[in-house]
């Protein structure tokens, strides 16, 4: 006589309801603890030993396919992207770098210019051909440049219909090994985070320049900082970091720029410059670097040539070792840029007793501040980092000695002295007392209520 068939269960479309371990009288169903790897945690589990097949569980099962009778065996396999077609042809030809040029530059006069145009220049000098933007007050002044100068650079300019669609136009680009960047403010970079989080998985390069604006939501177009956790502690879904730089002046607009492409190719890795509002707007004296850049091909790059044909650019891992592995590895790249990449300027910072810390524009008015103070016979500094990430932790222990207070100024909620608080904890620090001048909205910190505040400070110490 035949046996009747025992159920299966597919874990896929079991909801673990329950009903059929309560119409089982053999007690052979309970529910799951186990996790398959390959479709989530199993709802319930069956033990057949004392099975006779009645069907009483897949009737009592409300899913059409959540218990069936087990008739022939079925074997289910999530697919790999990387495999799908099956092996991949080896190119004819070994992938190489095709290098880039350094080329001399003609000296030129200095350039008086706004800090968007600045940072524009240092890209085109940097070797960037290709811009992909969408327009965003206060940064829309840099992306009106590259359209006007790239079509008679040989270059691409592409104004895209969101920040969701520039960002995946970036991925595109860079994947085929190309410095590309962006313009943007502080709501369109939110729309490309989970851009940035793809790009930073492929390990693929690209350059944003975030002008930050006041919010949250729309705000308004004045100047602020409060995307500082966005860019160091937020950048997207996963685990993700991007070098973040911070220039105060129209000059390091052009020259942080020029060292953000060297830098996302460096570690094939986004790269993020952050400025405020006016720090966009703002006009300066520019100098103008003695070299260009005439940018080759990397490696890596999925270019369309022969050399590179056999170059795939992916962030999915849907084996959990391998996606681990991955992280490892792109971990091991964050150690490096903390490593290296510290960024930080001092001022003033041998025998200060007091550090003001500051970055963008509220720096140039701490600055004004240090001035007016030493001529008081005060002990103050300023601290102003360079890279936001990684925090330039190492070029301020050696100045906590002789450190009895700190304060930050920006023009946000203590986005920064956070940054600074994790910094000093990560190190085991022992942490100076911290004080600040902060200010929203649009609004920035003003040299006269910096000097109040290290005054009030100053008579406290004392």
């Amino acid at each position: 006589m035949k046996s009747r068939p025992k159920p299966y269960v597919f874990p896929e479309y079991c909801k673990g309801c329950g009903r059929c371990i309560d119409s089982c009288p053999k007690g052979c169903i309970t529910m799951g603890k186990e996790v398959n790897p390959l479709t989530g945690l199993i709802p319930i589990e069956l033990s057949l030993d004392q099975c006779s097949g009645c069907g009483l569980c897949i009737s009592a099962c409300p899913e059409p396919f959540g218990l069936r009778a087990q008739e022939t065996e079925f074997e289910f396999e999530l697919t790999d992207p990387k495999s799908f077609n099956g092996p991949r042809p080896k190119p004819l030809v070994k992938p190489f770098a095709i290098p880039g040029e350094v080329i001399p530059f003609a000296q030129t006069e200095s350039l008086v210019t706004k800090g968007t145009y600045a940072s524009a220049i240092g890209a085109l000098l940097a070797g960037c051909r290709h811009f992909f933007g969408y327009p965003i007050t206060p940064s829309t002044e840099g992306a009106e440049l590259m359209a006007k100068l790239l079509p008679d650079l040989d270059g691409v300019f592409i104004q895209a219909v969101s920040e969701v669609a520039t960002v995946n136009m970036m991925y595109g680009c860079s994947g085929a090994g190309l410095p590309c960047m962006t313009f943007t403010s502080s709501p369109g970079f939110s729309l490309m985070l989970e851009g940035i989080s793809y790009s930073i998985g492929a390990e693929l390069p690209g350059v944003f320049v975030n002008i930050m604006r006041g919010g949250p939501g729309l705000g308004n177009l004045g100047p602020e900082q409060a995307d500082i956790k966005l860019v160091c502690r937020g950048l997207g879904h996963g685990n993700t970091h991007a070098i973040v730089l911070a220039p105060y002046t129209p000059q390091e607009m052009l020259d942080l720029t020029m060292l953000a492409f060297e830098l996302t190719f460096k570690y094939r890795n986004p790269v993020i410059i952050v400025g405020d509002g006016y720090m966009g707007q703002m006009t300066g004296r520019v100098n103008l670097p003695k070299t260009m850049i005439k940018p080759g091909i990397p490696e890596w790059a999925v270019y369309g040539d022969e050399s590179h044909r056999g170059n795939l650019i992916c962030s999915i891992e849907l084996n959990e070792a391998d996606l681990e592995r991955n992280n490892i590895h792109i971990n091991n790249k964050y150690r490096q840029m903390t490593q290296n990449e510290q960024r930080a300027d001092l001022y003033h910072c041998d025998d200060a007793e007091i550090i003001l810390m500051a970055c963008n524009t509220p720096a140039r008015m701490a600055k004004g501040a240090v001035r007016e103070l030493r001529k008081q016979g005060l002990k103050v500094g300023l601290f102003r980092p360079i890279t936001l990430w990684p925090f330039p932790i190492d070029l301020l222990k050696p100045i906590l000695s002789h450190t009895k207070q700190i304060i930050t100024v920006e023009a946000g909620n203590g986005q920064l002295e956070d940054e600074l608080r994790m910094a000093l904890s990560h190190h085991n620090l022992e942490c100076p007392s911290i004080d600040h001048v902060r200010r929203f909205g649009g609004i920035l910190p003003q040299l006269k209520e910096i000097i109040e505040k290290v005054i009030s400070v100053e008579e406290v110490l004392a």
